[in-house]
């Protein structure tokens, strides 16, 4: 039985649209895989949507691996992949070493902001891990969600342990400004100017999920000309298109966050936040979700998977920027390949 199904219309969208345009080869810079087990069954969400869940209990290793030739038929995908959060992280992350390890991919290490730099720096040693990924939900539980800052999931301490690393840092941004929230901004700049060698990737466009997200930010962020940004789950053209422009094709990542592009949605944008247009009684009752709302039956027919609306929103993009085959093959795998090899050479040599 197929881990998932492909439909007539996901063919003719990966056949008309996107095997031609993609290179032959993916790598999918932000993955997540683990099995039903590990994740906590209640906790401090600190204000975390609710509808990524419903996409899959869990991910394993053989799943998005499955994924991968499904969804990317003849393309070879690489990885990074990494541990979310809510969940048993010992246990999770060790799931993640043994796996990568299994599967050729690469890994983060998933920190809590309890661990000392002595710590963090003997596990991702241990692990074999390029660098770290957090959650805003590692924070202290009496930090209100609103008020959570950068530094309450990434404390100064481990960020220097990554700078002297020269390892990579994912960063999830809290906050409900997202990518155009001031203090988001000046801690961003903050962190490149204190600890200039660790590799900041700023996820999925800082969550940047529709044009009003995005503001002035990339004319503060252009203090700090080596970000890099990966357009994990973002279907937003204007966020895409922005960060092409400001920090051009080579800083720019293809990312999945994986299982939950397998969701099946068209995205649109309506009075300032996005809303997941989904078929009728796929994910159950979705009617107190603003972020979810169900279509007809005859809509439903042409709506196909979440990675390819974001793989089809970067091609519009790509398009009106006049972006070259070298440049879509530097986002959608070389500059991945690089940034991991620069990162595995200076923390093991």
């Amino acid at each position: 039985m197929s881990l998932f199904p492909i439909t007539a219309y996901d063919k003719a969208v990966w056949e008309k649209e996107l095997k031609d345009f993609l290179p032959d080869q993916l790598f999918d810079a932000h993955a997540h895989i683990w099995i039903d087990y590990m994740k906590a069954k209640a906790g401090n969400s600190h204000g975390k949507v609710s509808w990524p869940l419903l996409v899959a209990k869990d991910n394993s290793i053989e799943d998005l691996r499955e994924t991968y030739r499904l969804m990317f038929p003849g393309k070879t995908v690489h990885a990074l992949v990494f541990a979310g959060s809510n969940g048993n992280l010992p246990i999770w992350n060790e799931y993640i070493r043994e796996s990568a390890q299994k599967a050729g991919y690469d890994a983060l290490y998933f920190s809590n902001p309890s661990e000392s730099a002595d710590e963090l720096e003997a596990k991702i040693r241990a692990g074999g891990f390029v660098g770290i990924k957090s959650y805003l939900d590692q924070s202290p539980s009496y930090i209100p969600s609103n008020e959570i800052r950068i530094f309450d999931f990434f404390p100064k301490h481990q960020l220097r342990k990554l700078d002297e690393l020269g390892g990579i840092v994912m960063l999830h941004i809290p906050r409900a400004g997202r990518l155009k929230d001031p203090v988001n901004l000046m801690q961003i700049l903050e962190i490149k100017k204190e600890f200039p060698r660790l590799k900041l990737i700023i996820a999925h466009i800082g969550r940047a999920y529709t044009a009003e997200d995005i503001g002035n930010s990339f004319e503060i962020l252009s203090e700090a000309p080596d970000l890099l940004f990966d357009f994990t789950a973002n279907c937003c053209e204007a966020a895409i298109e922005a960060a092409l422009k400001h920090v051009g094709p080579s800083r720019l990542l293809f990312g999945t966050d994986m299982p939950i592009l397998r969701m099946r949605t068209h995205r649109i944008e309506e009075n300032g936040t996005y809303v997941n247009l989904v078929p009728p009684g796929l994910y159950g009752d979705v009617s107190d979700d603003p972020h979810m709302r169900e279509v007809s039956p005859e809509e439903a027919e042409r709506i196909t998977f979440f990675a390819y609306e974001e793989l089809l929103a970067f091609k519009r993009a790509a398009t009106t920027l006049g972006l070259s085959k070298d440049d879509v093959e530097k986002v959608m795998y070389r500059n991945a390949v690089n940034l991991i090899a620069e990162a595995r050479r200076s923390i093991f040599g």
